[in-house]
């Protein structure tokens, strides 16, 4: 797209962020954390065993 790599797309919305909204900036960092943190509890709770496709096919 427009020639960017990704890693540019990335650091272009970064900046763009800290540019546009410096005082929502804690709250959107702490939403951040607790998604991760929801992320990582729903993970270690889960009844079964995650497990990727590669491991379930015959070879």
């Amino acid at each position: 797209m427009f020639g960017l790599q990704p890693t540019h797309l990335i650091i272009i919305f970064i900046v763009a962020v800290l540019l546009l909204v410096p005082q929502r900036l804690p709250e959107l960092v702490r939403g951040f954390g607790k998604s991760i943190a929801e992320f990582k509890k729903a993970v270690l709770n889960s009844p079964e065993p995650i497990h990727s496709d590669s491991q379930d096919k015959p070879k």
